[in-house]
């Protein structure tokens, strides 16, 4: 469980996520790499908070650097879920009907 303050003052715990998604990733031959940050140390989550509305989860490997989190779009989420090889939600399938081709 982590909670964040989100920038507008709104507070999120992950463990309240209705659904949560975890980056994809590919093995480069030495690292596991984000598909979501193009790195081996940085890595995001996806999470629908239970009143329906995404934020992304950023973390990395390196000790040093905290956690954080940021409310994204209905878009950003989309495109989020397309790249790591994720089926996208019925809650967002009109939205991905009309952004796709």
């Amino acid at each position: 469980m982590t909670r964040y303050l989100m920038g507008d003052g709104t507070v999120v715990d992950t463990e309240n996520a209705t659904q949560t998604w975890e980056e994809g990733t590919h093995w480069d031959g030495r690292h596991y790499i984000s598909l979501a940050t193009g790195t081996a140390g940085h890595h995001q989550t996806l999470f629908r908070s239970r009143k329906g509305r995404y934020f992304l989860e950023h973390s990395s490997s390196w000790q040093s650097t905290p956690p954080t989190a940021e409310w994204v779009c209905h878009h950003a989420a989309i495109f989020w879920l397309v790249a790591n090889d994720h089926e996208i939600p019925e809650d967002l399938l009109e939205l991905a009907e009309s952004i796709s081709e």
